[in-house]
């Protein structure tokens, strides 16, 4: 689901439109930044969620992300069900800056929020009712739930789930890494909503318009101080 209206936080006193957003900080960006932002949006998917649940190793939310933002999802959710992280020496290669990240300290919080809007939870297990991925029609909002490097989902996830979904292989392993799992099923949703909708995208014109504000404010690192700046002299009104 989207997350955003059309109103931006600039700090904690100030809201401001997104049309003023664009309007005023566009024109400090360059041609080609505004191009890129404008083809990055208008590709973005909010429709599927990620679901990392109790990852122990910070380096695979990382790949998981990156492997999410460069196929064009931007709805992410993680789960810190564990207590302690393995830190990472893998980046996000700036992924985190384009990618919604909402935490979660309780599985059941997530689920409760995702079912509310309308997500089909689909977990990456292997049990008797797994099907494989290319079984799954993925052309309406679902979440793809990736558990931990060790024991994978949790049992409550499990039991939560609509569907429970396997990669299919054919060698003498039984699983992948969960960033190999995390790019392979993505790939896989994005080509599968490009058969079922000619596109991987959901979002309408007005969320387009909002996320391009959002990103606007993210790559011009002087736009909140310069919004603030503007309205302090009067110049806009909120």
């Amino acid at each position: 689901m989207f997350p955003y209206g059309p109103e931006l936080e600039i700090n904690a006193h100030l809201k401001v439109h997104y049309q003023l957003v664009l309007e005023k900080i566009g024109p400090l960006l360059t041609d080609d930044r505004r191009q890129k932002i404008e083809r990055v949006v208008s590709l973005r998917n909010f429709d599927t969620a990620v679901v990392l649940e109790g990852i122990y190793d910070r380096g695979n939310i990382s790949a998981v992300m990156r492997s999410a933002e460069g196929l064009g999802f931007g709805n992410f959710h993680v789960i810190e069900t564990q207590e302690k992280f393995k830190e990472a020496n893998r980046v996000t290669q700036g992924a985190d800056k384009w990618v919604e990240v909402q935490k979660w300290k309780k599985t059941s919080d997530c689920v409760k929020s995702l079912k509310q809007q309308g997500y089909k939870i689909c977990v990456t297990h292997l049990d008797a009712k797994s099907k494989p991925l290319h079984e799954i029609d993925f052309s309406g909002k679902v979440a793809l739930v990736l558990g931990n490097e060790k024991d994978g989902v949790s049992p409550e996830m499990i039991a939560a789930a609509d569907e429970t979904i396997i990669i299919p292989m054919t060698g003498f392993v039984q699983s992948f890494n969960i960033s190999v799992a995390g790019a392979l099923s993505l790939y896989h949703i994005s080509q599968d909503r490009m058969k079922r909708l000619g596109s991987n995208a959901s979002l309408t014109e007005e969320e387009q318009a909002i996320l391009r504000a959002h990103y606007y404010m993210r790559t011009q690192d002087s736009a909140t101080q310069y919004l603030e700046e503007m309205f302090a002299r009067g110049l806009l009104k909120a």
